[in-house]
């Protein structure tokens, strides 16, 4: 189990990940697990681990790093407090190579020092690379676990279960600093006034009840001062998706009231809350109101959307995250269920890093120290498998949360149920994995035969730029591996150069690939070590394979670049668009060989347009951003033709720089003051197509 928190009296603190940061040259020699145990063959892993003779190890190895190894955890040893704590193993370029908490500190490391002990290959690799060991005393056990868990997040050790995909739930905020609340989508600091109800495992699930919500109970989700400054209720009054509380369409107590019944339904009171609807919805039918009578039904059948979606929601569990994990072909998958209220918001799955000799318990314990690191517990926790440590946990998370939190495995009904369904979700989710990969795989070994690469590529880097006339311009790598698209290592490069010439796409991919790679090369400033690594230690930093967007123009271009860094073995492929850039009619072009077209059909040729297409999605994404932020910045002046006056007339009838983005040439158009002419020249403005 592993979890953490530095402290600043300690020995040299290590040296921590910077995350957005770009990657360091690595090492020449991988360690075992600086590969994916899932994607390795046989003979990879010989060749990358220590040897591990089959009878006695530790004896086999005795005059080499591992007595080395037992040396340096014996001597730290015998420092060690007899008190709990968290102690970091790290190696000679005082990397951490695992934390861990133990009860009895000098107890636990005094297991490690044996000499002749058996112990599993994972820890005798650990021991081999260790030269030296940190301690850090906690006054308790438990907050040696959440230190511990902390720990592993920032340092992310080579040799612990590791949390890959940690991004922050998104919650339902209804308002609570407007006369008129507002119902939004949030994530992060929970700062501004207002009810919070969450989390939901994704953007999509809040997206989906939110519209529902406004369907039922007609709460505004506009901003602020789009809201102060409408004349006239706007779309969503129309399409009865708002009540209009801007323009009086309803009355201060009316909204309050309907305010009043989301918060209910959000609450967990959905069953009073639909009772009272179709108490309303009788009433005004009988009373022969059935335009009213229908606008209660259309709310009703809004709510009982909302429950569809949510699939099963539990009758005896108010509150609780239920987490089962499923292990096969090396791949863990932990799959997360959330219930608030009563009401299922969501689930997610995970895939940590672990290797393959963790018992599932041992990366179920890890990954929730982990995964509560930043986020609040709920007061029941529901886990498939039974973990040793499991009311330290319970004891640990309730010290966090202010409250009672139970962690338990249930034996028996609906919360047994609840295990059952997450556990089939884990193995359907991990089988997909497992397809994606083998599929994946099967692609990396066909481009090796079409292109000719000497070996699969472990890491393919895709570049593209983006720009209109050479304004707001900015580069963009994404990164795939055997796994897929590896989304936490892609980068952005605002272009920074000057005097390069509008448009100048050679001189633009220059500049992103200068900058890349450079850092590679170029070992970090001392300090400053930690700025350049990977975000995952045990994905390749170097690239295997690299593909532009252009032609052989481009191709000769990168190629110049390369060879003066003194880069020899990375690939290159450009990968020019066919005529009228039609897909499926691309040509391939590589230094050295004849240009390349393949078939329409030809997986490898849908493989590389998939790389190509999601390059130039994030691009244009980025290059939107920055546009989007200039254009905040500058305001409608930068337009040509909007002087002050129009600027007034348009941001009086719209509100928002925002809903003039939106706005169709016609609607621009009946602004007063604004002619055809220059309803065309602003909706151009905003759409514009980057290239």
């Amino acid at each position: 189990m592993d979890h953490d928190s530095a402290d600043n009296s300690e020995a040299p603190k290590p040296k921590l990940p910077q995350q957005g940061s770009e990657p360091d040259m690595p090492s020449q020699e991988l360690a075992a697990d600086d590969i994916d145990p899932a994607t390795v063959t046989a003979e990879d892993e010989d060749e990358a681990r220590l040897p591990e003779p089959s009878e006695e190890p530790h004896e086999a190895v005795a005059e080499g790093p591992l007595a080395v190894g037992h040396a340096a955890i014996e001597q730290a040893m015998r420092l060690a407090p007899t008190s709990p704590g968290v102690y970091r193993m790290l190696n000679a370029a005082h990397d951490v190579l695992y934390v861990g908490k133990a009860k009895n500190v000098r107890k636990r490391l005094a297991s490690y020092a044996r000499a002749n002990a058996i112990q599993p290959a994972r820890i005798l690799r650990m021991i081999a690379a260790t030269v030296t060991v940190e301690i850090v005393s906690t006054p308790t056990e438990t907050e040696a676990l959440l230190l511990e868990a902390n720990l592993i997040k920032q340092l992310r050790p080579r040799f612990n279960v590791q949390l890959r995909d940690d991004k922050s739930f998104p919650y339902i905020l209804i308002t609570g600093d407007h006369w008129a609340p507002q119902i939004l989508k949030h994530r992060g600091a929970q700062t501004r006034p207002g009810q919070y109800f969450g989390p939901f495992a994704s953007a999509g699930a809040v997206n989906r009840t939110i519209t529902a919500l406004q369907r039922a109970f007609l709460v505004r989700s506009c901003t602020d001062s789009f809201f102060e400054s409408r004349t006239r209720p706007c779309l969503l009054y129309q399409i009865r998706r708002c009540s209009g509380p801007c323009t009086s369409e309803i009355d201060f107590s009316g909204y309050t009231e309907l305010v009043r019944e989301a918060k209910d339904f959000l609450s967990g009171r959905s069953r009073l809350v639909k009772q009272e609807l179709a108490a309303e919805m009788e009433k005004a039918s009988a009373e022969l109101e059935f335009e009213t009578a229908a606008l209660y039904r259309d709310r009703l059948a809004a709510l009982s959307a909302i429950q569809s979606q949510q699939g099963i929601n539990p009758r005896t569990v108010e509150e609780a995250d239920v987490f089962a994990i499923h292990q096969e072909g090396g791949y863990s998958c932990v799959e997360v269920f959330f219930f608030r209220t009563g009401q299922n918001w969501g689930n997610r799955a995970y895939f940590p890093r672990a290797e393959k000799s963790y018992t599932p318990e041992e990366v179920l314990a890890s990954f929730l120290a982990q995964f509560y690191d930043d986020k609040p517990p709920p007061k029941l926790i529901l886990l498939s498998h039974h973990l040793e440590e499991a009311e330290l946990l319970a004891d640990a998370l309730s010290i966090k949360a202010g409250f009672k939190v139970e962690v338990t495995t249930p034996r028996r009904g609906e919360k047994k149920e609840l295990i059952a369904h997450a556990l089939t979700n884990a193995r359907e989710a991990l089988g997909r994995k497992l397809a994606d990969t083998a599929t994946q795989g099967r692609l990396l070994q066909s481009l090796v035969t079409t292109l000719g690469l000497p070996h699969p590529p472990k890491r393919i880097e895709v570049y593209d730029n983006s720009h209109i006339q050479g304004t707001n311009a900015v580069g963009a790598m994404i990164v795939a591996g055997p796994d897929g698209f590896i989304k936490n290592q892609y980068r952005k490069f605002n272009i920074k150069s000057e005097g390069l010439t509008p448009g100048d796409d050679y001189a633009m991919m220059r500049e992103v690939l200068q900058r890349r790679f450079k850092r590679l090369v170029s070992p970090a400033p001392e300090g400053d070590a930690g700025k350049a690594k990977s975000d995952d230690e045990s994905f390749p930093q170097w690239p295997d394979l690299v593909i532009i967007d252009g032609g052989r123009g481009q191709l000769n271009a990168v190629k110049e670049i390369f060879e003066a860094l003194g880069l020899t073995q990375v690939s290159l492929l450009a990968v020019a668009k066919g005529p009228d850039r039609d897909a499926g009619r691309e040509t391939l072009f590589m230094p050295g060989k004849e240009a390349l077209k393949l078939e329409p059909r030809d997986p490898v040729l849908y493989f590389i347009q998939r790389l190509r297409d999601e390059a130039h999605r994030f691009v244009i994404g980025s290059h939107r951003k920055l546009r989007k932020k200039d254009i905040r910045e500058a305001g409608l002046q930068e337009i040509p033709g909007i002087g002050p006056a129009r600027k007034r007339a348009l941001l009086h009838h719209f509100g928002t720089l925002k809903e003039i983005e939106r706005a169709s040439v016609a609607d621009l158009g009946k602004v007063p003051g604004v002619s055809a002419e220059s309803a065309r020249k602003i909706f151009e403005f905003f759409h514009a197509q980057p290239r």
